[in-house]
Parts: C-alpha cells; sequence; structure tokens
C-alpha cells in the first residue's frame, strides 16, 4: 500500500488483495506435531542425559546377572578344592599346572571366597537374586498399594478414615522384627510344603526371602497406598468420572479404566524410584542373615561374608558393595528422570 504523505490519501495496489497460492499458505503454518502422552515423555527422557546413562547401566547390569552366568564356566556353588582365598585374576596350584599341560583354564576375575567358589559368579548371582527381590517386592507393593489407596480415596468419608487409620497404624510396626518372627514361625510350614510337588524352589530359596516377601506385602504398600489416595482424591472430582457415573459405569470400573490409568505416569515414577528401596532392604536383611538360603548368594549376603576378612582380602567386600551402590544410584537418577519426563506439572 502506497501512502502519499502531502495529500494523506492511501493508493491501493489491487495485487495485495490477491488470493494467496497453497505454497503461500503452506509456508505460513507453523505447527508443532501432535504427539501423546507416552511419545512426549520418551522425547523428554531422551533429553535426559543422566537418565539415559543410568538406564545404560541398569541393561548392563541386567546382562551381568541374567545372561553372562548362563555361559560362564564356573558355578555359583561348586568348590574347587585348592583355590582358596585366591586373588584376582589368579590361578591355584593345581590350575596352574594343567596350565602348564597346555589345558586352557579359565581365570578367576574376582577370585575366590574361603571355600574356593569362583566369586564372579556368585557376585552375578547375587546381584541377580537382590533384582529379583527388588523386581517382584515392587510389584507387590505397586498392586496392593494402588487398590488399596484408589478404594480409600474414591468411596472417601468413613471408609477413608478407616482404611488411613489403618495405614498409620503399619506404619508403627517394626518391620525386621516381624521378619524375624516370621521366619521362625513359618520354618516348619514352608518345610512341610516343599514335600508339595512344585514347591520345591521354596527350599532353594528358604524361609527368609518367603518372610521379606510376605512383610513387604504387610507393610511396605503405605507409601504407596498414600500416593495413589492423593492422586485420586484430585482426579475423581473430575468431569470425565461424572460422566461415567451418569452412564451407569460400576465403581470398579471407573477406578480401573479412568483414574488409575490417568495416574499411571505417576505410578510409573513412584514404582521406579521403590526399586531401590526394596533392594536396599533385602541387602540390609542380607547382611544380618535374614536373607536367602545357603549357598544361594545375594549382594547383601556376600558383603556380610566378606566384612570378617577385610583386612586381608578387602576385594570381596568392595566388589558386592559397589555393586549395589551403582544398581541403587542408577535407578534413583532413572526416577528422577522418569519425574521430569511424565510430571505434568513439571513440562515446560
Amino acid at each position: 500500500m502506497d501512502k502519499n504523505l502531502l495529500s494523506f490519501q492511501s493508493k491501493f495496489n489491487p495485487e495485495d488483495f490477491a488470493l494467496a497460492t497453497d505454497d503461500e499458505k503452506k509456508s505460513l503454518v507453523v505447527m508443532r506435531e501432535s504427539v501423546g502422552f507416552w511419545k512426549d515423555g520418551m522425547r523428554r527422557l531422551r533429553k535426559n542425559k543422566v537418565a539415559m546413562v543410568s538406564l545404560f547401566v541398569i541393561i548392563l547390569v541386567m546382562i551381568f546377572s541374567f545372561i553372562v552366568p548362563s555361559f560362564y564356566p564356573y558355578d555359583y556353588k561348586t568348590q574347587i578344592r585348592g583355590s582358596e582365598n585366591l586373588r584376582p585374576m589368579t590361578y591355584s596350584a593345581q590350575e596352574q599346572a594343567r596350565i602348564d599341560a597346555g589345558e586352557k583354564v579359565f581365570p578367576h576375575i574376582f577370585g575366590t571366597d574361603k571355600l574356593g567358589r569362583d566369586y564372579a559368579i556368585r557376585v552375578m548371582m547375587g546381584s541377580r537374586i537382590s533384582l529379583l527381590v527388588g523386581l517382584i517386592a515392587t510389584a507387590i507393593i505397586l498392586v496392593i498399594g494402588s487398590v488399596y489407596g484408589s478404594i480409600a480415596a474414591f468411596f472417601g468419608g468413613w471408609v477413608d478414615l478407616i482404611m488411613m487409620r489403618i495405614v498409620d497404624i503399619i506404619y508403627t510396626v517394626p518391620d525386621v522384627l516381624l521378619i524375624v518372627l516370621l521366619s521362625f514361625a513359618l520354618k516348619q510350614p514352608l518345610k512341610n510344603l516343599t514335600e508339595v510337588p512344585g514347591f520345591h524352589w521354596i527350599q532353594t530359596v528358604g524361609t527368609n526371602l518367603i518372610s521379606i516377601f510376605i512383610v513387604f506385602a504387610l507393610l511396605y504398600w503405605v507409601g504407596m497406598a498414600r500416593m495413589v489416595r492423593s492422586q485420586i482424591l484430585m482426579l475423581k472430582q473430575s468431569e470425565y468420572v461424572t460422566a461415567a457415573r451418569a452412564l451407569g459405569a460400576k465403581n470398579s470400573r471407573i477406578i480401573k479404566k479412568h483414574l488409575l490409568t490417568n495416574c499411571i505416569g505417576t505410578l510409573i515414577v513412584t514404582t521406579t524410584l521403590q526399586i531401590p528401596s526394596s533392594i536396599f532392604t533385602e541387602s540390609f536383611l542380607s547382611f544380618l542373615g535374614l536373607g536367602v538360603a545357603v549357598p544361594l548368594p545375594s549382594l547383601g549376603s556376600l558383603a556380610s561374608d566378606a566384612i570378617n576378612g577385610l583386612n586381608t582380602y578387602p576385594y570381596l567386600l568392595f566388589v558386592p558393595a559397589l555393586l549395589i551402590s551403582l544398581i541403587i544410584l542408577s535407578f534413583n537418577l532413572l526416577g528422577d528422570g522418569l519425574r521430569d519426563a511424565f510430571d505434568p506439572k513439571l513440562k515446560a
């Protein structure tokens, strides 16, 4: 548009009012690609380098624990005579003689323990047990806590009051004392149960580990229940919940399909942060002798066995202790990354 400054009259160019072409329209469109909740969360997670490194470390530890033992030449319970208390990457006199005779002998990467068992395979099996206990215990906590907390929040009133007072009472129960009592109380019944076909695995893992799982199911879900309750209290006032009630949906369907589904991101983050807590609890109890049955190892029991020879064989303690620290740190950092990626309140 041309403008004559002297006459203050505007001169219009008809070409300025021509219809825009398709290419010109497309050049003016600036729109972000439509992404869903999970795709957007994973995109944000991949940008978090610390979380991705932690995830990579966890994958390496799982490969070390679940895959490598399948083709490792030593067994976690086999005692090799003459190979007691070997230092890392060393051989016993008998193994050295076999090497001199031309035979190939795989080295003891982390040495051996006082009974001549290869320590590397015991660390692998110990990390496997610790990871399995952490994952299974966390699954138990997730199921019980999410169901309990959602029911308390959804119905509210006196139902919520009674259920939350039960949670407060459970918080006061000493978990270690309960595990000790259950270990003695369940020892004979579980021993009789091992004679039933299909339950021989109980003798392998021991009654202490069964007691740990029972205590997790009885006590450790209360934190998850409170978290789920706080989320459901906010979500149950939403319009889609009101619409579902108006359409005649059952309470169980509303809780399962609408409420728990909409707080799945928070559940994933809380579950990820619960795994290292469960692993640490199992390692601590195994350190006290309340873990898996001998000769099955866990990282806590390996550290407990090595504490007596700390001055002579310190590496026997450092290896499981460092692995416990690495696993717990990696899960914590991954949980922080998941929280930053999937928590709507933290999105920029």
